[in-house]
């Protein structure tokens, strides 16, 4: 039979999967190679959302030696981490605007200082107070202790007013003052160290420290 045929022509062979590929995908990047760069790899640095196409040999070989950081020293790595936890977006402190300005010191900037002259027809701003108005206004009246708050303020010898840190310091040092090994094995005063502790925890459940 002669290749001549027609029915030769007719005739079409399935290109293997390697050539499908190469067709569809762009060629790989990497110097020399001619498969296709079926897979992406980023360019680095200030060129986000840019990317190499490798094919899967040369995309490892690329990301064994990928470093995001590299020309940086520690402290601009560090400072780019701590950007981070905010997705590099600007933060300020509470009652301070974007302009690093105050809260009082805007309204004062603005003639809208609330604590002087201001009309409000519509009270709008009923209720709020200015820095002035709360550095001038009077501490609220402590409130009166109950008997078993004030029985226990008096077992660690406190007067009633302290709280936090200075009821702690003061039932530490009492317990190291009364407890057998501070001396030489003596129980005479464990009654006595059973009220501290029982006063100090009464203390500590009702918010004191």
């Amino acid at each position: 039979m002669s290749l001549d045929q027609k029915i030769f022509d007719r005739i079409r062979i399935r290109p293997d999967a390697e050539t499908v590929l190469r067709a569809s995908e762009p060629a790989c990047e990497y110097e020399g190679c001619d498969k296709a760069g079926t897979h992406r790899a980023p360019k680095g640095r200030r060129q986000e959302g840019a990317y190499w196409r490798f094919c899967l040999d040369h995309v490892r070989l690329y990301n064994k030696s990928y470093n995001y950081f590299a020309g940086l020293d520690d402290d601009a790595i560090a400072a780019y981490q701590k950007d981070s936890l905010t997705g590099h977006r600007p933060t300020w402190s509470m009652g301070v605007n974007p302009d690093g300005e105050k809260r009082d010191e805007v309204h004062r900037h603005r003639g809208r200082d609330f604590g002087g002259a201001f009309s409000d027809p519509f009270e709008m701003f009923r209720g709020y107070s200015s820095a002035r108005e709360r550095a001038a206004a009077p501490e609220p009246p402590e409130r009166k202790l109950k008997t078993l708050e004030q029985r226990s303020f008096e077992t660690l010898d406190l007067e009633g007013r302290e709280r936090g840190a200075e009821i702690k310091a003061r039932y530490k040092a009492l317990v190291k003052r009364l407890h057998p090994d501070a001396n030489g094995g003596d129980r005479s005063s464990e009654d006595r160290l059973r009220e501290i502790i029982q006063a100090y925890n009464y203390l500590k459940s009702a918010g004191f420290c």
